[in-house]
């Protein structure tokens, strides 16, 4: 993929995409009426994978027997 930087860019495009960084609303670039290109603004995770589980679960209990009679359980004897 090609990169280039902002700075590079014609001043009328550094403006489109600064409006579009701001609004967070993707740009269409067409060529008679019809769309060529998408360019869209990266959006980072503001959350981090480390505890995004958190408060998602509820403890309804304790396990206090086997759950099944099929099996016998030494400590029980």
């Amino acid at each position: 993929m090609t990169q280039i930087a902002l700075s590079d860019l014609p001043e009328t495009i550094q403006a489109l995409l600064t409006q579009a960084i701001q609004t967070g609303q993707p740009l269409t670039i067409a060529q008679n009426d019809r769309p060529v290109a998408i360019i869209s603004p990266i959006k980072k995770s503001k959350r981090s994978a480390f505890g995004s589980a958190k408060d998602s679960g509820k403890i309804i209990g304790d396990i206090i027997e086997p759950t099944s009679n099929l099996v016998t359980w030494d400590v029980l004897s």
